[in-house]
């Protein structure tokens, strides 16, 4: 009879510790996937802003056709950063993914920086309905994605927190779930927010 209870007594506490082990798991998975599901949003208003930019170069072309290297930059720029976000959104989270969009993102912020600059030097071509228009979007777009990001950063700290603190360690070890990387981009620097200089 002794033996009995000791074995149930075991075969309680198994019971316990594995109950104990899927729900820390299930919150390791839970928060994976807020963070993966932040990056969808960031995805959503990244590609918002992408298809806005031909519509603002070309609004630009007719004004702009000696500011040529001016308009090939940016739409380079988009077509990097384009593929920066296809890397990352085929890992969200993943530290070379996350690096790569950033330093896409903080190219195409920089050559937009240059077009706007040097669209104010065209009055007419910045009071045109247009251009208006166009760069109001663009405004409302980079507000949603900076809010995007940081959704995105609050949901990565807390999965990064979670899988970081014991007992999940030990649960996030064995089952390797990996950091998730924040996305910071360059131009969110001081040093690189500075509007760019034009002379001519």
């Amino acid at each position: 009879m002794g033996s009995m209870l000791i074995l149930l007594v075991i075969v309680g506490l198994a019971i316990v510790v594995a109950m104990w082990g899927v729900g820390i798991y299930n919150g390791l998975v839970t928060a994976r996937n807020a963070f993966k599901n932040a990056f969808a949003q960031i995805d959503v208003q990244l590609q918002r802003r992408f298809d806005l930019i031909p519509n603002l170069v070309e609004t630009a072309k007719g004004y702009l056709s000696h500011e040529r290297q001016t308009l090939e930059a940016v739409v380079a720029a988009r077509g990097a950063a384009i593929n920066g976000l296809q890397a990352a959104a085929a890992n969200p989270g993943d530290p070379a993914a996350m690096a790569e969009l950033a330093q896409t993102q903080g190219a195409l912020n920089g050559a937009l920086g240059r077009l706007l600059a040097v669209v104010e030097a065209y009055p007419d071509l910045k009071a045109s309905q247009n251009m208006m228009q166009l760069t109001e979007e663009l405004t409302s777009t980079e507000n949603r994605v900076a809010f995007a990001r940081q959704a995105y950063n609050d949901a990565a700290m807390a999965y990064n927190n979670r899988r970081e603190v014991f007992p999940s360690s030990i649960v996030a070890g064995m089952f390797r779930f990996e950091p998730a990387a924040l996305l910071e981009i360059a131009a969110d620097r001081a040093e690189v927010r500075e509007a760019p200089k034009v002379q001519f």
